[in-house]
């Protein structure tokens, strides 16, 4: 009997070979050699890559029986996830393979700022002996506040407190219960920069959270504080960082990310690499020996299950297993759902109901409760999400969650209802369904507004007092913005006010939400993105 054929493109820790064990065909190939990778392929059902190796469309037309992609770490910017959903081809990762590499790195930034390491140790190094020059700071009942409390700022929460720190963290989808679980502080973002003495930010970077700690962020904070950057480029605005330690706005930074890697010579964070009070790192937070070996080991064992046809715990695009094809057109609806659902959330999501009526109902949709959890957490954590990582996610939030199906759907052939509690009391819903032959997938109801919308990528969602003109004058703000208008529905209700909500081509800058906030008011304003692997 012929062994499946697993490709390994880069070089991968002995451990890894050793997991895959005997069962397969182990070949290699230099994954940045692209005619030999091509060629490689041709026979490959599992490839393992690293960074370098780019796995794309043109790559999976080569690999007519590849079976799954498997990246031995965390990013998955080399792999064309979208093209391989469409060929059919597993995409996994190790999620949690750095977690601890990236938490204590954050540490050892901290401490680093705190007693000037490098800048003592460059010092010493060239025959000087200024200890005065490096007085430093004691961690001792400072007060450290973490922006983002999921695994990896939970990790750090944990460190810090072994040196007697106050831990506050800001994280509007963590309850008070898991902060409370965590010995962790609940605060807004502008309390937690007034009273930090050290800030770590451990956020997804999406179109909302990047740049979100800028000037005027850094101005709320002590002169004596410091920065921390371990988790993604961009976060923290460079320009305003620049500003703020060589204005004296804040004592110091470390940064092991940036938002071009490496930093261009005439690029914002190259200024940052010359200050004295700045300490930098190459993004080596998955550097470790032991992460890269949990890495390798982790993704063996993935590409072991999906070539036996098993559940795969970190399948990104797939949940494993056999899906039925007439389930599996939902599954996108209902990821696209969940974030629709995490970008118009005012607080902490506590429970969940996912409830599948229709058709539907006679199947197994078990997987339509991972893709909602996988759309609303892709949004809230700076980790990846996977359709078998997110109830984990939601465990460690303390979110109760519940799959309902039934056969009765009124008004259309099938509908997914998501329906949550949030920690401030109030229940948020949206549905969606897949209309037409098309089967496009839309949104038909926000909180018991009856509309049809496609989900499309940019959307702006606004609830006012109903009154004449409101169209008009958010259309001509937009309009002068130059941002096109794609559809739009206005659906009221009995109490006076309406519900509108635009699809438009653009996103829409900050400056021209601001006005049209003003010029609507109402009690709910978002802007949402909805984004596709």
């Amino acid at each position: 009997m012929t062994k499946p054929v697993v490709l390994i493109a880069e070089e991968l820790s002995p451990a890894t070979i050793e997991a895959l064990g005997p069962d397969f065909d182990v070949r290699t190939v230099d994954g940045t050699d692209r005619p030999a990778l091509l060629s490689a392929l041709s026979d490959a059902n599992a490839i393992l890559v690293r960074s370098a190796t780019k796995v794309d469309a043109e790559a999976l037309a080569a690999a007519p029986s590849l079976k799954v992609i498997a990246r031995a770490g965390v990013g998955l910017d080399n792999v064309d996830i979208k093209a391989a959903t469409a060929a059919g081809v597993m995409v996994v990762n190790a999620p949690t393979s750095n977690i601890v590499s990236a938490a204590e790195l954050t540490v050892g930034h901290i401490l680093s700022l705190a007693r000037r390491i490098p800048a003592a140790h460059a010092s010493l190094a060239q025959g000087q002996w200024k200890r005065s020059a490096f007085t430093g700071t004691e961690l001792f009942e400072k007060t450290v506040g973490i922006v983002g409390l999921g695994r990896i700022g939970a990790l750090i929460a944990a460190r810090l407190q072994a040196f007697d720190m106050r831990v506050v963290a800001y994280d509007p989808y963590v309850t008070s219960a898991r902060a409370q679980q965590l010995g962790v502080q609940l605060l807004t973002l502008d309390e937690l920069l007034e009273q930090a003495d050290f800030l770590t930010i451990h956020m997804p970077k999406t179109p909302e959270t990047t740049g979100m700690i800028g000037i005027d962020q850094l101005r709320r904070m002590k002169r004596t504080a410091y920065v921390v950057n371990v988790a993604r480029g961009g976060l923290i605005d460079e320009d305003a960082l620049y500003k703020a330690l060589t204005t004296n706005e804040i004592a110091g930074a470390g940064l092991d990310v940036f938002s071009t890697e490496p930093p261009v010579e005439d690029g914002p964070a190259r200024r940052l690499l010359d200050l004295p009070n700045v300490v930098v790192t190459p993004h080596l937070g998955a550097s470790t020996e032991e992460a890269q070996e949990k890495a390798g080991v982790s993704v063996a064992r993935s590409v072991k299950l999906a070539l036996e046809g098993d559940l795969v715990p970190d399948a990104v695009n797939v949940a494993g297993g056999e899906i039925d094809p007439f389930v599996r057109p939902g599954i996108a609806l209902v990821e696209k759902l969940g974030q629709f659902f995490s970008g118009l959330a005012e607080s902490a999501l506590t429970s969940l109901d996912i409830e599948v009526r229709g058709e539907l109902a006679a199947y197994d949709v078990s997987v339509y409760r991972l893709a909602a959890l996988k759309g609303i957490f892709s949004r809230i954590v700076s980790e990846s999400v996977s359709y078998v990582n997110a109830p984990l996610f939601a465990e460690q939030r303390g979110v109760e969650t519940r799959l309902i199906v039934e056969a009765e759907s009124p008004l259309y052939r099938n509908i997914t209802i998501l329906r949550g509690t949030l920690a401030d009391g109030s229940v948020l819903t949206v549905a969606g369904t897949l209309a037409g032959t098309r089967m496009v997938p839309k949104v038909v109801e926000i909180n018991g507004y009856d509309i049809e919308v496609p989900l499309e990528r940019y959307h702006v969602v606004m609830r006012y007092p109903d009154r004449p003109g409101i169209v008009a004058i958010y259309g001509q703000k937009l309009g002068n913005a130059d941002i096109n208008i794609a559809g739009l529905q206005v659906a009221p209700d009995d109490t006076g006010r309406a519900l509108s909500v635009l699809t438009v081509d653009s996103r829409v800058p900050e400056e021209i939400l601001d006005e049209m906030r003003a010029a609507v008011g109402g009690d709910l304003f978002r802007q949402i993105e909805i984004t596709e692997e």
